[in-house]
């Protein structure tokens, strides 16, 4: 049975897509969820926290002499802790070219992670791919705020 990962990793873009082009449209509120850029900046914020949280998983099965098992905790913590300050005290504005900043910086550990072979070709593939559908979404919302 093929891994279900890159299935979800694809599908998790679909609600940064469906909000930049609601707010494309102008779109102000989603029904029973409410404002459609506090919808964006909150699921934002937990798919970059997740991702984090793959990185701080990823550096557990690593020996201690490897350079990313002390990169890892470190790097997940201040980009989880950051988009989270970032969400409490940054305009909506802000905040969405901050989640901007922690996808590519995501992205760019990612790469360091490929080249290190600590991840996979095939799951690098589909995370540069999504990174750059959930980075252009992004920045098609913020320019509509």
């Amino acid at each position: 049975m093929k891994k279900p990962s890159p299935y979800l990793t694809v599908a998790g873009a679909i609600p940064f897509v469906i909000c930049a082009f609601l707010m494309t449209a102008g779109v102000a509120a989603i029904p029973v969820l409410g404002e459609t850029q506090y919808v964006l900046s909150i699921y934002g914020l937990v798919i970059a926290s997740f991702m984090a949280g793959a990185h701080w998983g990823n550096h557990l099965g690593l020996a201690d002499d490897n350079t990313w098992a002390f990169k890892l905790p470190v790097f997940s913590n201040v980009i989880a802790l950051g988009l989270w300050l970032g969400f409490l005290t940054l305009s909506t504005v802000g905040f969405i070219w901050l989640l901007i900043l922690g996808f590519v910086s995501l992205l760019v550990i990612d790469y360091g992670l490929h080249q290190a072979h600590i991840i996979g070709h095939e799951y690098f593939k589909v995370r540069k791919y999504v990174t750059l559908i959930v980075v252009f979404a992004l920045m098609v919302a913020v320019t509509n705020l």
